[in-house]
């Protein structure tokens, strides 16, 4: 149920054999020159893959601006060059950028052309330092008109009662008369799944040509609306049927203007509270390059965060997070298709690592929840990955690989890395991600199966030539005894 409302990161807070390697900062990429490589990303199976064939693994951040007017440079909110050379140089690969249905469609009909163009240029931006951007189509408490945002105010026809008291988030989702508006939109009535569809059919048409984009999320955190009740305890099967076709809907709009784009739909927030998502069972997944975007929140670290109950309430976190990602695995099984986790952690540091070891173990990809500008008025802010999420977040990994995934292993506190995989044929070398936090004096890597082709210090390990066997390499601090699988 988190990424409801507007949140800051929490946060100020080669050879074969062993051989030392002392880090050297990673260059930035110069403005105007997109980095060697950087190309559309594609699903095969239940992976992502790169355009030399490679399997990706996206480590990233959101970047949701929720406040009109939205994206505008300098706002001291939205990503620049200096945040997207900071997140560059501290591993991260994408992020999830919010773009608003009202802030496309703010007058009925009419797309806002001067804000795709600020999407444009934050996506080009990105890009130059070899970031990947899934451009989200955010909601919380669907519209203003209950305090929220997303939706514009023209294509809903519900409103608040006179008398109808509005808790706020995230108890303002209880309303009658937003779950009515809700039923407004999956029963499209007034056409609203039909605007919806224009707009980001004019987003992903401005997308075309742009190899920064990852796709397009279609809805963040889709309510029931008035079947909100048939989803517990087990999800709500009849719901997901509707909801599904709408998304259907969606995509094909999306498709029809940008045919190569790649999709992500998100089950119904509910799943938040660890309702499972029957999303593929009736009809099943079909269409190409449609990928899984879940959250991982604990709903115990969101009570003691929003509503101000005991903090101690995060020792159930791993339990129901277990059970969140149960539910993962059993949604992977069933339609075959990737998951990439679009927000986690809210800020959070006692909850992290039970996201992060999950996906390590699964080899999902993750976006956490929120990053804001270091950059805008007045002096800018510190970096916010060196203190207790950084050590979390900043993440030695290997983000392209030239084979088949196996395992994986990092230790956050020591910097102790292990990979193994089994390589196959690909255009271009595994690369590993050389945290840049975790080794104050340098690292050892070793490599069994392949050759180590990058320079010492190198802040990205390249591995190539290698034989037909598993690969093993082995990233760690000098004297450290080091991971092992």
């Amino acid at each position: 149920m988190a990424g409801l409302g507007r949140r800051w990161l929490a946060a100020a807070a080669v050879l074969m054999g062993a051989v030392g390697m002392v880090m050297t900062p990673a260059a930035a990429a110069p403005a105007g020159d997109a980095p060697p490589g950087l190309g559309a990303i594609r699903v095969e199976g239940n992976r992502f893959v790169d355009e030399y064939g490679r399997v990706v693994l996206l480590h990233g951040v959101n970047n949701v601006d929720k406040q009109p007017p939205y994206l505008e440079p300098g706002d001291g909110f939205t990503v620049t060059a200096q945040d997207a050379e900071l997140l560059s140089r501290h591993g991260f690969d994408t992020v999830r950028l919010g773009v608003s249905f009202d802030g496309l469609m703010p007058t009925q009909g009419v797309v806002d052309t001067a804000y795709l163009d600020r999407v444009a240029n934050i996506v080009d931006t990105l890009a130059q330092y070899g970031i990947h951007t899934l451009l989200d189509d955010h909601q919380d408490g669907l519209s203003k008109i209950w305090g929220g945002n997303g939706f514009p105010e023209w294509a809903l026809r519900a409103r608040p009662g006179p008398l109808e008291p509005n808790p706020g988030f995230p108890l303002y989702y209880l309303m009658p008369s937003m779950n009515r508006a809700w039923d407004e939109v999956w029963n499209n009535s007034n056409g609203v799944l039909g605007y919806l569809g224009q707009a980001l059919g004019a987003l992903a048409d401005r997308m075309n040509g742009h190899a920064g984009v990852l796709g397009i999320e279609l809805l963040n955190e889709p309510w029931p609306g008035s079947a909100f009740l048939s989803c517990f305890p087990n999800g709500c099967p009849a719901f997901d049927v509707k909801y599904q076709a709408a998304m259907q809907q969606l995509t094909d709009a999306v498709r029809a203007r940008n045919s190569g784009l790649m999709v992500l739909w998100e089950p119904n927030v509910t799943w938040n509270e660890t309702m499972p998502s029957n999303l593929g069972e009736n009809p099943p997944i079909t269409a190409p390059d449609i990928a899984f975007a879940p959250h991982d929140y604990c709903i115990p670290s969101q009570l003691a965060i929003y509503l101000g109950l005991p903090a101690a309430l995060r020792g159930l976190c791993p339990v129901q997070q277990d059970k969140t990602w149960g539910n993962i695995d059993a949604f992977t099984q069933r339609t075959g298709i990737p998951t990439l986790v679009t927000e986690f952690g809210d800020g959070d540091p006692a909850v992290l690592r039970n996201t992060l070891v999950n996906a390590d173990n699964r080899f999902v990809s993750w976006q956490y929840w929120h990053y804001a500008s270091i950059s805008g008025s007045g002096a800018a802010k510190p970096d916010p990955f060196l203190g207790d999420i950084g050590q979390q977040l900043v993440r030695t990994y290997p983000r392209a690989t030239a084979g088949i995934p196996d395992r994986m292993v990092f230790d956050a506190a020591t910097g102790d890395f292990a990979y193994r995989y089994t390589p196959r044929p690909a255009a271009a070398p595994t690369e590993i991600y050389v945290s840049d936090v975790h080794y104050p004096d340098g690292y050892v890597v070793r490599a069994d199966g392949c050759t180590v082709t990058s320079p010492p210090g190198a802040r990205v390990v390249t591995l190539e030539s290698c034989g037909s066997g598993p690969v093993t390499i082995y990233i760690n601090r000098r004297g450290s005894t080091g991971a092992s699988l």
